[in-house]
């Protein structure tokens, strides 16, 4: 059979499939929903503006900004889920074996979590489109007292997607390795550097983008407090229903991951909810349901017995 070449010995079959297939499951649907999400808040950002300005077919982002935000802002740190990204440690993985149901059920990729993942990004999308333009309109941009225009707020929108985006990859990481951390620092980098190159060229390459970040963007405080603000509104949601849920209604490896680090040792009602969710639950067919339905006859028996 296919087994008998593509392993040589059956030993390795399960780490194989409880290690690596419940690691590989994890990774794959991570990072394509990643994908979705990041592709929705961008996108529709680009919608919401389309609307505002009754589709007055004028873009709100430069032409390199659109080229550049799935090639240089965002796409290293996905790729770097889909590589080393670990829920829980291959001991845990042994250990706990219903820990690779979740990969049968299909409850990291079914339409619950991918809808979940749709929604935050329309989400992302509107709070950053109407905090900025709430935040940044009817009002001096700067101390020279200009006035925002489409050229800053397409700026401020951009910063705010690609901060709250790759925020967002550090916040739903489970294995923070330091290429993880390395990758979305330099994309943030990255994005502060092509700001400065792309604004000193020429304004027939630039465009309005031309002096943008030096000029208007970076000297104005109003500029640096909406991202902040943005983002973390953004962002919170999300850090919300991943704590409720943790706590609450936890997947198998959400307990593994409590369980491993310490911090429910000593809280009986978690223990015991995880106990009951990770023990299998008694078989009712075949064999050994059998053999365990006499095994418990005779005790039962010899307990009813006299001495």
């Amino acid at each position: 059979m296919a087994s008998d070449v593509a392993i040589a010995q059956f030993r390795y079959l399960e780490r194989l499939l409880l290690v690596h297939g419940h690691w590989c499951y994890r990774r794959l649907s991570s990072m394509i929903c990643y994908f979705f999400y990041k592709n929705i808040a961008f996108g529709f950002s680009i919608w919401l503006y389309e609307a505002y300005t009754s589709f007055s077919a004028q873009p709100v982002y430069s032409d390199w900004f659109l080229s550049f935000y799935n090639v240089f802002f965002t796409a290293l740190p996905v790729a770097a889920l889909g590589i080393f990204e670990q829920d829980v440690s291959a001991a845990s993985c042994l250990k706990y074996p219903l820990l690779y149901q979740e990969g049968v059920k299909n409850l990291l990729f079914g339409w619950r979590r991918v809808l979940h993942w749709l929604g935050n990004g329309f989400y992302t999308a509107i709070v950053v489109f109407f905090f900025c333009t709430t935040a940044l309109q009817h009002q001096a941009f700067n101390r020279d007292g200009k006035t925002v225009g489409m050229d800053v707020l397409g700026g401020t929108m951009y910063t705010c997607i690609v901060w709250a985006v790759n925020l967002q990859m550090a916040l739903s990481v489970c294995f923070f390795t330091k290429i993880q951390c390395g990758l979305i620092i330099y994309c943030l980098c990255m994005l502060y550097i092509f700001f400065l190159a792309f604004g000193s060229l020429s304004p027939s390459m630039s465009k309005t983008a031309y002096k943008l970040f030096t000029e208007a963007l970076a000297p104005a405080a109003s500029y640096w407090f909406t991202i902040i603000f943005v983002v973390i509104a953004a962002l919170l949601p999300f850090y919300a229903y991943s704590a409720i849920e943790t706590r609450f209604f936890p997947m198998y490896h959400q307990m593994i991951q409590r369980l491993e680090s310490g911090k429910h040792e000593d809280d009986p009602e978690y223990c015991d909810m995880m106990r009951q969710r990770l023990l299998r639950p008694p078989t009712s067919v075949g064999f050994s349901a059998r053999l365990a339905a006499r095994a418990n006859k005779l005790r039962r028996k010899n307990k009813n017995q006299p001495r």
